[in-house]
């Protein structure tokens, strides 16, 4: 049986040569979070390990400013997350 091949994926951050992520900012932050609000992993989202801990700080910080909510009902999954 053979292994599956994953496409390389890049660092969105390191390619934007971003200083610092700015828990204030959703849009950015959206794309590490699954459609449950779930942190994904790094072999998902392509991040570095320096970028990927930043970023799960970030997602936490928001979250405990109430910019991202903590958990979703199940039906709202299907619609846009974003828009409350």
């Amino acid at each position: 049986m053979e292994k599956k091949k994953y496409s390389k994926r890049y660092c969105r951050y390191t390619e934007a040569k971003l200083e610092y992520i700015d828990y204030k900012d959703v849009e950015m932050l959206k794309h590490s979070l699954s459609e449950r609000y779930k942190i994904m992993p790094r072999r998902l989202t392509g991040n570095t390990k320096r970028w990927q801990e930043r970023v799960e700080v970030a997602i936490k910080r928001a979250r405990h400013m109430a910019l991202i909510p903590y958990i979703v009902d199940r039906k709202k999954v299907v619609e846009n997350p974003f828009k409350i």
